[in-house]
């Protein structure tokens, strides 16, 4: 019996002496794995918060950093700063002491509403932001105390990598650590940007309200905390007002739900009506900056321009800018006993294509509007567009003439071809009958090429359309010659030649530039050169021309065009296109309807061309470009060639 227990013993011994040994094992594997995988990514993190760590600055000295730096935008001679794009000058610091409570609470309850409550990261908004992004299936929201946004803003970039975020949760940490929550406060308020070339809140409050900082309005503050947001795309001077206002609001909304307003005070703050100042920044030729940003943005992108500290050096000529500027607000003035309220000028440099002077629409500024006339109010123009490069063309009558005759010369006629100026029907054109007429209501039956194109006789400019030169080559032609804003050649009929198709003002003087030089074409450029924050140059400007026609038809294009004799039948013999000491190739233009009236010409050395009417299409009374816009135009030549030797033309 005793051997039977001993036995039994023994078995059971050996039986189970293996499974419990692997259970234990299995048991302690299973209690040191997570604590194995936790030290692996305790020490993984670690090592990644020292390796992003090293050379980090200090939060302890907050004036070590490099500063922003805006770009300057300068004429031709580098000497004139036409403007800066977000000058980091445009800063103003005040005490904490100075803010008005409400505008302290309006930016912490839409960019921080935990700032007071936790240590420089907001885990539950993190957390919450995260959960919103699975849902979304993108990172759509953020979770940037304001801490971390003065980090960024102070000694970091807006760049997406895994590195600059660990730095700046290092760096938050450290300036938790180190400053009171009011201390950060302050400087954030003094350091965030509130739009163009404006940064911290007493800088916004005198741009945007001409008042200090501790005198804003509840709606003020909640205007200015509203800005951060995105301050350039929600200027209150740009084109998203009504999205600002809606921010605004919800600002306010946000400081009832945070308990720092009562539910009356922001819905009477909604209901105040709020009047921004004017801009107060100093600009010069501001049409030709913009198009020179615009440029600059689509090439080097807005971010960089506001802070990479780029020197444009461009193609404009100031003093002929002054002298455009004065001559197209003062002619605009004369011009309103018409019924035409607006003009553009521009002139290039045909050698190079660089634009020496550019007036996008009368009077930016707005000093000399009619009686009762605002940008936008009983105005029959907005100054502030750019009507030499606005993306809805406009038709250039009789201006676009000299393309169809150079297609025809290109094809072998001249001059002295003749054709017939009398009553034709072309055909059935938008189903009716296309049967032009002359300017003046004349035919004058057979005539030569040459007499057609100085006088602008209608009718025998379309027979060379329709029959020597054809209407999908002379499309071709001014496509070729820089006209942006034609179609596919099959839209076109007869009525092209008259001015059927839209163009800019400023590819038509481009385009009439290839006259000038002989049939190069250098492509219009506002720029001569672009620096970097170093002085690198980074840009030069494009001098490589391309050979668009032959140089005896345009040679015969200027002739014609500077044959005051030939022309004067129509216009007379001391009208606004003749220069008695200098040879100058002119064409005007007017549309059919009398909404667009036109004055382009050229010398060797400088091409300029005028429109002028109305931005909304309403007819002026009935008149030529040639008493309409040539006089301005003349004006302006006269004054730039009194300075320039005298050129001719090469003879055909």
């Amino acid at each position: 019996m005793a051997c039977s227990a001993t036995f039994f013993t023994i078995m059971f011994k050996k039986k189970h002496k293996k499974p419990w040994s692997r259970r234990k094992k299995i048991i302690v594997f299973s209690a040191l794995s997570p604590l194995f995988i936790l030290a692996i990514v305790v020490l993984a993190v670690f090592f990644v918060f020292i390796y992003c760590a090293k050379d980090l600055p200090r939060p302890d000295k907050f004036t070590e950093r490099t500063l922003v730096q805006s770009t300057k935008i300068f004429d031709r001679t580098g000497e004139t700063l036409l403007y800066e794009i977000y000058n980091e000058e445009k800063r103003e610091n005040v005490p904490l002491s100075y803010v008005p409570d409400n505008l302290k609470k309006a930016l912490i309850s839409v960019e921080d509403a935990r700032f007071y409550h936790h240590f420089g990261l907001d885990l539950r908004a993190i957390m919450r932001s995260f959960l919103a992004d699975i849902k979304l299936r993108r990172p759509a929201y953020g979770a940037s105390t304001i801490s971390q946004q003065l980090i960024r803003s102070t000694f970091l970039t807006d760049e997406k990598t895994l590195t600059r975020k660990i730095r700046e949760v290092i760096l938050t940490l450290e300036l938790e650590r180190r400053y009171s929550k009011d201390q950060i406060l302050e400087w954030y308020i003094n350091q965030i940007p509130m739009g163009r070339n404006i940064y911290g809140v007493q800088a916004a409050s005198k741009t945007y309200f001409k008042k200090p900082v501790q005198n804003l309005s509840l709606n003020e503050c909640a205007f200015l905390a509203a800005l951060v947001q995105s301050p350039v795309y929600l200027s209150p001077y740009g084109n998203h007002l009504d999205e600002l206002i809606a921010r605004k609001d919800y600002v306010l909304n946000r400081m009832v739900q945070e308990n720092y307003i009562k539910p009356e005070a922001a819905e009477a703050a909604k209901k105040e009506e709020t009047k921004f100042s004017e801009i107060q920044q100093a600009i010069l030729a501001p049409h030709f900056v913009f198009f020179v940003q615009d440029y600059l943005v689509e090439k080097y992108g807005q971010d960089y321009l506001e802070k990479g500290g780029l020197k444009v050096y461009t193609s404009l000529d100031w003093d002929m800018q002054k002298t455009a500027e004065k001559i197209v607000t003062d002619e605009v003035k004369k011009n309103r006993w018409s019924n035409a309220y607006n003009a553009s000028l521009v002139a290039i440099d045909p050698k190079t294509g660089e634009i020496l002077a550019m007036v996008g629409s009368a009077d930016w500024f707005g000093e000399s509007y009619p009686e009762g006339c605002s940008p936008g109010v009983n105005c029959l123009f907005d100054p502030q567009v750019n009507v030499a490069t606005y993306n809805i063309g406009r038709q250039p009558g009789s201006a676009f003439k000299p393309f169809v005759y150079a297609t025809a010369f290109e094809k072998g006629y001249d001059d002295k071809y003749v054709v017939v100026d009398e009553p034709t029907n072309f055909g059935i054109y938008g189903g009716k009958p296309y049967v032009p007429q002359n300017y003046d209501g004349l035919f004058r039956g057979p005539v030569t090429l040459r007499q057609a194109l100085s006088q602008s006789l209608n009718i025998p400019a379309v027979k060379v359309l329709m029959y020597l030169a054809g209407i999908k080559d002379s499309v071709e032609t001014a496509k070729k010659m820089g006209i942006t804003t034609l179609k596919d050649t099959s839209y076109y009929g007869p009525s092209i030649t008259l001015g059927g198709g839209e163009v800019k003002l400023l590819d038509m003087v481009s385009a009439y530039s290839v006259f000038a030089t002989e049939g190069l074409k250098y492509p219009a450029s506002p720029i001569l050169r672009i620096e970097d924050s170093d002085g690198k140059i980074i840009k030069n400007s494009d001098k490589n021309p391309k050979r668009i026609l032959s140089s005896e038809t345009c040679r015969l294009i200027s002739d014609i065009l500077s044959d005051n004799v030939s022309r004067a039948p129509m216009f007379g013999p001391n009208s606004q296109l003749y220069f008695p000491d200098y040879q100058v190739a002119v064409k005007t233009g007017t549309t059919t309807d009398y909404r667009d009236a036109w004055t382009i010409g050229y010398t060797p050395s400088i091409a300029v061309g005028v429109w002028a009417g109305n931005n909304d299409n309403t007819p002026i009374y009935k008149k030529s470009g040639s008493m309409i816009a040539a006089p301005m135009w003349h004006q302006f030549l006269e004054n730039v060639l009194a300075d320039r030797p005298k050129e001719f033309f090469t003879k055909p």
